[in-house]
């Protein structure tokens, strides 16, 4: 059901982990690693939602970590919509 909302395969990924885990802070190809996509279309998803607000990053070394933004706007409701579309699916 999601993907009637989200068409980016890659993006709705990205959603779902922030969702389930919103303290969970990464790099680019750790990331692309736990959801099996390419690293590219990894970095300009995370790109994208970092823009709208919905991600945060930081430098940590030579590597950029990202992590949900959970005071944006509509991070606890898209968090609600993915948690009940991810509970649909497992029934």
């Amino acid at each position: 059901m999601l993907n009637l909302f989200i068409t980016s395969k890659t993006r709705r990924k990205i959603i779902t982990i922030y969702s389930k885990y919103p303290d969970y802070r990464v790099h680019v190809r750790g990331l692309a690693k736990v959801i099996k996509e390419d690293p590219g279309n990894v970095q300009r998803e995370l790109a994208r939602l970092e823009k709208i607000g919905y991600l945060k990053s930081a430098k940590q070394n030579n590597t950029k970590l990202y992590w949900a933004n959970q005071s944006f706007v509509v991070f606890k409701e898209l968090q609600s919509i993915v948690l009940k579309t991810q509970r649909r699916v497992a029934k």
